[in-house]
């Protein structure tokens, strides 16, 4: 059965800021470089190697993948952040509160310029399907974002079982996988830093 490692990127300036960051990048602070170098030692104690690694065409997802790893990689636009229109770059203080069938930020963005929160999971899983499809994939590494990793998660995964089984949803966690029949199974959450 193949494995699917599925990372949010480390902590960035608008992390600390608390700006919306979706489309608009920043760079990691030193805590987030920290953070993902913490990530590839804990990677190399396990013996843990990848086929392939991947990531959106994001900055601050590429430079986590870089400092996780020397390994060539592949950036993909069909694993970037939700687009949040006009509230990019914003106070996330303006975010709306969440739709309370969705679980999510819903259509809103959409009139502002933005993705709605469907589009980004249609995009998301298209885009991990086909990764993992690929011949010789059998575990891959993927970073990508919080919104995006959200959505992917609500695929796959009721709202109760991530609240009971997603218990830590910060930078640099990840998600891990099981892919088989162009189905995803959620193993469990991988937090470095409590491991």
């Amino acid at each position: 059965m193949k494995e699917l490692y599925l990372m949010r990127h480390s902590q960035t300036l608008f992390n600390q800021l608390h700006r919306i960051q979706g489309a608009s990048d920043s760079p990691l602070t030193q805590q987030g470089i920290n953070d993902a170098k913490e990530v590839g030692a804990y990677f190399k104690q396990q013996g843990l190697t990848f086929d392939h690694a991947y990531s959106s065409t994001q900055e601050r997802a590429c430079d986590t993948l870089e400092c996780i790893t020397q390994q060539p990689y592949m950036r993909l636009k069909g694993l970037k952040e939700w687009n949040f229109g006009v509230f990019e770059g914003q106070s996330e203080q303006l975010n709306p509160k969440d739709d309370s069938k969705r679980h999510s930020y819903g259509d809103f963005f959409l009139q502002y310029g933005g993705e709605s929160d469907l589009q980004v999971q249609q995009r998301m899983n298209e885009t991990l399907t086909e990764i993992m499809n690929k011949p010789d994939h059998e575990r891959v590494l993927v970073v990508s974002h919080g919104g995006a990793c959200f959505m992917f998660l609500q695929k796959w995964l009721s709202y109760a079982e991530i609240q009971q089984r997603v218990t830590d949803f910060h930078n640099c966690c990840i998600l891990k996988f099981t892919f088989e029949d162009n189905k995803f199974s959620f193993v469990k959450t991988l937090n470095v830093k409590k491991i």
